[in-house]
């Protein structure tokens, strides 16, 4: 039997075994393999020349990938920081940060099987690469990948941890998915994140989005993550306090949007979500990682001005 390849679920292997302990097992135990060079992150801090080569190359996969699933650009995306981990390119030759971005789109399609063709991507003028040309920088890509193109991210992990908040409603969970799915997206862009597992990321993720949607209940949702066995407590905390100053970007718009409500419920929710956190705090503060004030927004690399287009994309897409 032939497994498609999805974000979620990406060994081959069927939704039976993927419920089995020893299978998710495996996706802790690889996903280090799957991730850039531990140096990247600080590369592309300190070395503006990388900072901004990246920044080109993901503005010109946003433009070819606009018309698909953001899974699409996000697939190709994660094969770009890991070919540049291991294989730095100079700005010198414009047209290699074109054929780079192509290749790295065409191979995140022949992954996910997509009908259309590169030659459908290429558009706006540019450069326009041929068909064996687009091959020759896919075997090199391949190459510094490992051939490793089914990739382990975040997305793995999301049904792993919502299924330790025990939901009884499936609205609840698919809100919870479709936000910590926003935030992962977004995560992408993110250096600082870069250092930690695509699993603490999720996980943290999932922190965030449970923090504004059902505040109630996020002291148990972060138990309930920080006892599971695979999880580096301190990681945990550390990536969730990055996380937080990242998705309260969009805060601000979810109170907003719950305080336009005239119900009852979200105006309960509303008031427990302004107390929570200090609630939190004062429960135990080793471990207190949200606070609804304002936080500065940090600088991002990418080219993600069609960001919110994708978000919307993804909030109408229903995958399970």
């Amino acid at each position: 039997m032939e497994f498609e390849f999805n974000l979620e679920n990406p060994l081959p292997i069927s939704q039976e075994l993927l419920k089995e302990d020893s299978t998710v097992t495996s996706l802790f135990n690889i996903e280090a393999d799957h991730m850039p060079s531990e140096t990247y992150s600080q590369s592309l801090k300190h070395l503006s020349l990388q900072y901004n080569v990246r920044e080109k190359i993901v503005s010109l996969i946003l433009n070819f990938s606009q018309n698909f699933d953001p899974l699409l650009s996000y697939l190709a995306i994660n094969y770009l920081d890991r070919f540049l981990s291991s294989q730095p390119l100079s700005e010198e030759k414009p047209w290699i940060l074109g054929l780079v971005a192509v290749s790295c789109v065409s191979l995140a399609m022949k992954m996910r099987k997509t009908e259309s063709s590169v030659s459908d991507i290429q558009h706006d003028g540019g450069f326009i690469f041929d068909a064996q040309t687009i091959e020759r920088m896919e075997l090199f890509i391949l190459g510094a990948l490992k051939w490793r193109m089914r990739s382990i991210t975040p997305f793995c992990f999301i049904n792993c941890f919502i299924s330790l908040f025990k939901f009884k409603d499936l609205p609840s969970t698919q809100a919870l998915k479709s936000r910590a799915t926003k935030i992962i997206l977004k995560a992408q862009n993110e250096i600082k994140l870069w250092e930690f597992k695509p699993s603490i990321i999720s996980a943290s993720a999932l922190l965030s989005a449970s923090h504004e949607l059902f505040p109630l209940q996020f002291p148990c949702f972060r138990n309930a993550i920080s006892s599971c066995s695979y999880v580096n407590k301190e990681n945990l905390l550390n990536c969730c306090k990055m996380m937080q100053e990242m998705a309260m970007e969009d805060y601000e718009s979810v109170l907003d949007m719950v305080s336009s409500s005239n119900t009852p419920a979200n105006v309960l929710d509303l008031h427990c979500s302004s107390s929570s956190s200090s609630d939190i705090e004062q429960t135990n503060p080793s471990e207190a990682t949200f606070r609804l004030e304002k936080v500065p927004k940090r600088r991002k690399i990418g080219g993600f001005k069609s960001q919110n287009a994708y978000n919307e994309k993804l909030s109408q897409r229903q995958k399970r």
